[in-house]
């Protein structure tokens, strides 16, 4: 029975999580989808190249939310209310702050930032009025990833999906109007992108006039200590997240070296096919960690390892379901986002799609190990399977294999990277397993 009941509520909060993250994943495809069709292959080839600084973005509200909002869970099984409340307000602070720093440095800095990523004269002038228009809205993107992440921490995940769906709706029919209708090009596709979360979050403000309610803002002080904490426990959702925007920009930079612009647009339908299926893990991550964080901080660890057993083996056969019917469909996928028909565009990107999702099946693993093991506060070893998957060895696996194999390898590099860090996250699980329960008896 406790089993049942554990499955239940795993399979509430993971789905509605899951849907959420599906719902913005989507509205990245419909950018995409837009931008392609709507302004062409060149814009495809600015926006990829924009995405690791939305990614960069998007990580530092994660890492601020799903840290404090672990911290604030842990917390608040253990009675602590009001240092609880103390963590939520602080961070509130804090992403504030980070979202108007971000904003000043797109507005003073875009060109510059252009010029670092790769823009070219084609693509230089789309990408600055797209990244110009997102890092102006920062601060609504930080303080949405933050408020969701608390307010599904205080059993809320049913308006925090909803929140995530609704944005993401509003965005993809306002990406429409402005690309199509009002024909305002970059600038529209990133101001449709800024306007989501700005909805999201006058949504998920009805949390506050709940009765169920227990987030409070109280009158404190910004501690480093705190936030440093909060940071540590949210390292491993960052780095996920940074991790993203690193292996866009290393394979934006190989590829356009090894076959030019045509071939980034190729990669650029392959790396936003892979972020919707990332999000899903990802919904199963965000899903998990309340359930994980609340269990660890009551001391129930048989239920923690019941909730990361349902989570692994989702992660896995959902990889396994991705994978097929990415491979059977690669050719209409590809269609969706080649309205000009360009043959060699359509033939990288089936080529790459066949290689290259291989490796999501073991990358749900290493997203689901690291944040089960960052909500149980063992914050170095979730670390360290986000960086190896992040960082470690994508970058040198592209560079080398690159080298070998041209595009293929560059395929190839995200698959071995995934395998060798699913081996590594499994090996820290098990061990941690086997010692809680030695040590339980």
């Amino acid at each position: 029975m406790k089993n049942n009941h554990t499955l239940k509520t795993f399979m509430s909060y993971v789905i509605l999580n899951m849907l959420g993250m599906l719902g913005i994943s989507c509205y990245i495809l419909a950018d995409t989808y837009f931008i392609a069709n709507g302004i062409g292959a060149d814009a495809l080839t600015a926006l990829n190249l924009a995405l690791p600084i939305f990614g960069l973005m998007n990580g530092m509200g994660l890492l601020l939310g799903i840290g404090s909002g672990t911290r604030y869970t842990i917390l608040m099984a253990r009675n602590k209310k009001k240092e609880a409340n103390q963590v939520f307000s602080q961070t509130i602070m804090i992403g504030l702050g980070i979202g108007l720093v971000l904003s000043i440095i797109g507005l003073m800095g875009a060109r510059t930032i252009c010029g670092w990523l790769g823009a070219d004269a084609v693509t230089f002038n789309m990408m600055n009025s797209y990244l110009k228009t997102i890092l102006s809205l920062a601060p609504f993107f930080i303080l949405n990833h933050i408020i969701i992440c608390f307010v599904r921490n205080d059993k809320g995940p049913k308006l925090a999906m909803m929140a995530m769906v609704v944005g993401s709706l509003i965005n993809i029919i306002l990406d429409y109007v402005f690309i199509y209708s009002l024909g305002m090009g970059m600038f529209g596709a990133a101001f449709a992108t800024g306007i989501a979360p700005m909805i999201s979050i006058g949504i998920l403000s009805t949390h506050f006039f709940k009765e169920h309610n227990s987030l409070r803002f109280v009158k404190c002080k910004v501690q480093i200590s705190t936030i440093k904490d909060s940071c540590s426990l949210g390292l491993s959702a960052f780095v996920t997240e940074l991790s993203t925007g690193i292996v866009l920009l290393v394979f934006n930079l190989v590829i356009l070296k090894l076959a030019g612009n045509v071939a980034v647009a190729a990669y650029g339908i392959i790396a936003n096919i892979s972020l919707v299926c990332l999000a899903l893990f990802t919904g199963i991550a965000q899903g998990i960690q309340p359930l994980m964080s609340r269990y660890y901080g009551d001391g129930d660890m048989k239920k923690v390892y019941q909730v990361l057993k349902y989570a692994l083996c989702l992660a896995v056969g959902l990889g396994v379901i991705l994978y097929i019917g990415i491979y059977i469909f690669a050719n209409p996928l590809a269609a969706v986002f080649n309205k000009e028909q360009n043959l060699m565009l359509a033939e990288l990107a089936i080529a790459g799609m066949h290689i290259y999702f291989i490796g999501i099946i073991f990358a749900g693993i290493n997203i689901v190990g690291a944040a089960y093991l960052s909500a149980i506060e063992e914050t170095k070893k979730g670390f360290s399977v986000s960086i190896l998957r992040g960082l470690v060895v994508i970058v040198p696996s592209v560079i080398g294999l690159a080298m070998l194999f041209g595009l293929n390898g560059v395929w190839i590099s995200f698959v071995f990277t995934e395998t060798i860090t699913a081996c590594f996250a499994i090996a820290i699980m098990y061990n941690g397993y086997k010692v809680k329960e030695l040590t339980s008896f």
